[in-house]
């Protein structure tokens, strides 16, 4: 390679890894700055909570995670249980049917028509909705569990801060092997990224698995209007809508007992489909700080990848601009996620630190590549497009 080709990518390597830096140092020094939650000892609950549970083919989660729900340190009274089958080809009906506890209800969305182009989660918790009698909605997924103390966190902090929206953390659990363990040091990230966004209010971000909105707020702003028909984003982009109609009213709980746990994919197919899916809403996203970010992570795996695919013409040129940026990233990514892992109690997955860092290389720039040309996925049986 020219020197004049090293004068100009060498400074185009350390913009890039310097920029990356910065970015997660930023949204680091605002996940510090979040206190942390803790119920009051005092905490006297007075909401009506309704829990919604979208359930597709979940005949082998769905037992464990009512059973967790149920067994909530909150009055029976104060909430009800709202599972809703979507048109589930397993067990996943007669299992919520066979569990007796009058605080479960069961929607057979197949009941419930779906109109045209529209997507079937949306519609399903649209239909719970307007059968809720909650005043606070959380939504959970099917193959979720949680601890004890879960609801009662949600409800303590909505009663303190009376905001529309809350953002919860999720978690995998019960790792096997390498993939589940990358996915699970990754998520680990993006809730730290979560909860930093929503408390930087530059980037606002949530994921459905553990997510409470007042039914006040949710009817407010329409609804999934204007976003249902896409299959996913029945988390983001909703906060997007609650937060442009009540600003400064959604906040992200940073609270161990809070958290929701869930199985990470068992393998390479189900975790691209997966992630493929989470993708695919990128264009509807009405915050272009998220599509930058985004944006910037993916050019800068995509540089890494193309170094180390091109590093044979180029040696030295190319292997010191390869140094420049993986340093900064692995630099940025240390610190991030042993934050992380302090936090959730989970430095275990710090020892699969370095083998992921190139997963996660490969994992952005494929899927990331395909979400914005393919535009289409299978997921629980169905295909999406």
């Amino acid at each position: 390679m020219s020197e004049e080709a090293l004068v100009l990518v060498l400074p185009l390597s350390f913009s890039l890894g310097i920029a990356y830096f910065l970015l997660i140092r930023y949204f680091l020094w605002h996940w510090n700055q979040i206190p942390a939650w803790k119920t009051p000892v005092d905490f006297q609950p007075r909401t009506r909570v309704s829990i919604l549970i979208p359930a597709r083919n979940e005949a082998a989660n769905i037992g464990s995670c009512l059973r967790s729900i149920l067994a909530q340190n909150y009055p029976e009274t104060l909430m009800e249980v709202i599972v809703v089958d979507d048109h589930s080809e397993d067990t996943t009906a007669a299992l919520v049917l066979a569990i007796k506890d009058p605080r479960i209800r069961l929607i057979h969305l197949v009941d419930y028509p779906l109109p045209n182009g529209l997507a079937f989660k949306k519609h399903g918790l649209s239909t719970a909705i307007t059968q809720a009698t909650g005043e606070l909605i959380v939504c959970t997924d099917a193959d979720c569990q949680m601890g004890a103390d879960w609801l009662a966190s949600m409800v303590s902090f909505y009663q303190d801060h009376s905001v529309q929206m809350i953002a919860g953390s999720v978690n995998f659990h019960q790792e096997k092997n390498l993939l589940e363990r990358f996915q699970s040091l990754d998520f680990m990230g993006m809730m730290l990224l979560t909860g930093a966004g929503l408390r930087s209010g530059k980037m606002r971000m949530g994921n459905g698995a553990n997510l409470a909105y007042t039914r006040s707020a949710f009817a407010a702003v329409g609804g999934f209007n204007g976003i249902d028909h896409l299959a996913s984003g029945d988390d983001l982009l909703l906060m997007h809508k609650i937060e442009k109609q009540y600003p400064g009213q959604v906040l992200y709980l940073k609270s161990l007992a809070a958290t929701v746990y869930t199985l990470a994919m068992p393998d390479w197919r189900s975790f691209f489909q997966q992630r493929l899916r989470w993708g695919t809403k990128n264009a509807a996203y009405q915050e272009w700080r998220i599509t930058a970010v985004l944006g910037m992570v993916f050019v800068l795996c995509w540089s890494i990848l193309l170094h180390l695919i091109f590093l044979p013409l180029a040696p030295v040129t190319l292997g010191i601009s390869l140094l420049i940026q993986w340093a900064c990233k692995i630099w940025a990514d240390d610190q991030l996620l042993r934050a992380g892992a302090n936090f959730f109690h989970r430095q275990d997955l710090l020892r699969i630190f370095w083998p992921a860092q190139l997963l996660h290389v490969l994992y952005i720039a494929s899927v990331g590549f395909w979400a914005n040309v393919q535009k289409k996925y299978s997921w629980k049986g169905r295909k999406v497009r």
